[in-house]
């Protein structure tokens, strides 16, 4: 199993000093690839990492958010291939968005056996304020999506300062852990308890309703470039069809990976995505509702069913676009569920480090949620 870490942060963070602290002091002894993708920074110094023995991938190609998300896949099914490597780095550009690289890693792990791991943003706690006016969806996005935010600089900021930064970041992410001591005064194995522990389902799958949502949205803006606008007929035609396609494509890709999959689960999937389109009229700019629990609750299989065919059949709690989980059974067994545009599945997996539940959608009742899954 090779872990993949996200290692996010606008221009000028202190990525690359981070990454060489946590080579130097929490990683000892583990096969690593980093790979780093250079989009506007010219310049960046990988001399120090080439020296460690670290294998760097460089990707120079164009923007991660649009053109070289594809690609960036096919490098990252290449490196594994290539090194076999306990850990792999990814360091984005820093004016990529960190949702669009999860979205590619929760691609591959369906191919290959890696995990998402830990997703890192380092935020400049000097700069962080203005910088969040400044740059906005894309400085956001990397805090929205972090499950742990490393703040750098914080020895130089005044203690109100830090106060308001670390409000701020937990404003746009209530979830995350953030770590405000000074690097100098934290060891890199401290930090990598805590990125470690930050293995969250929600956040995996609110990036992967955005990415769609933004996919989406971007074609059809392409769309609307590319034909005349008289032709509302043919648009709409033409729109309904890709809304299809791109379902297709979402439910094949956004399972997370499990190796107790057989092939008549996966061709059943390739199946399940007819009829059922009604949340694509989500774009990324609509809010939706995430409810996220752990829970060592015991489940029965029957009963699973009997909550997904409610959030199937009825909106009784809420407009429910995606519910994803893994939770053990009353016999001991554990049992992993995934439903999305109105179609689910049931299958039994491996134990989980505790039961986890995630319920995605808008108008959510959260508190009659609880009761539903017996965990109020």
């Amino acid at each position: 199993m090779t872990k993949i870490d996200i290692i996010s942060g606008f221009l000028g963070a202190g990525k690359t000093t981070f990454i060489k602290k946590m080579l130097d002091e929490a990683f000892s002894g583990e096969k690593i690839v980093l790979i780093e993708n250079e989009f506007g920074e010219v310049g960046i110094d990988g001399g120090f990492l080439k020296d460690a023995g670290i294998e760097i991938s460089e990707l120079n190609s164009g923007c991660i958010c649009c053109s070289l998300v594809g690609d960036f896949g096919k490098n990252l099914h290449e490196v594994i291939g290539k090194f076999h490597p306990d850990r792999i780095l990814i360091e984005p550009s820093g004016v990529g968005k960190l949702s669009d690289v999860m979205k590619s890693v929760i691609d591959v792990e369906k191919e290959e056996d890696v995990k998402l791991n830990a997703l890192v943003t380092v935020v400049n706690a000097v700069k962080a304020g203005k910088q969040m006016k400044a740059f906005g969806e894309f400085f956001n996005n990397q805090i929205e999506y972090a499950t742990t935010i490393v703040l750098s600089r914080t020895q130089k900021v005044a203690p109100e300062q830090l106060e308001l930064v670390v409000k701020q970041i937990q404003g746009l992410n209530g979830k995350a852990a953030v770590i405000t001591t000074p690097w100098d005064d934290i060891r890199g194995g401290q930090i990598l308890k805590v990125i470690e522990g930050q293995d969250s389902l929600e956040v995996k799958l609110l990036a992967e309703q955005h990415a769609l949502a933004d996919a989406e949205e971007h074609e059809h803006e392409h769309h609307h470039h590319d034909h005349d606008h008289d032709h509302e007929e043919h648009e709409h035609h033409h729109d309904h069809e890709h809304e299809e396609h791109e379902h297709h494509h979402d439910h094949d890709h956004e399972h997370e990976h499990h190796h107790d999959h057989d092939h008549e689960h996966e061709h059943h999937h390739d199946h399940e995505h007819e009829g059922h389109e009604h949340h694509h009229h989500h774009h990324a700019d609509d809010v939706f509702t995430s409810w996220g629990r752990e829970t060592p609750h015991k489940f029965t299989r029957g009963r699973i069913e009997e909550i997904l065919k409610t959030f199937v059949e009825t909106e009784d709690y809420g407009e429910i676009l995606r519910a994803k989980g893994m939770v053990e059974a009353e016999d001991g067994s554990w049992i992993y569920f995934d439903m999305v545009s109105g179609e689910y599945e049931i299958r039994s997996g491996e134990p989980d480090y505790t039961g986890r539940l995630c319920v995605i959608g808008t108008d959510i009742d959260e508190h009659r949620l609880e009761e539903l899954f017996g965990i109020a």
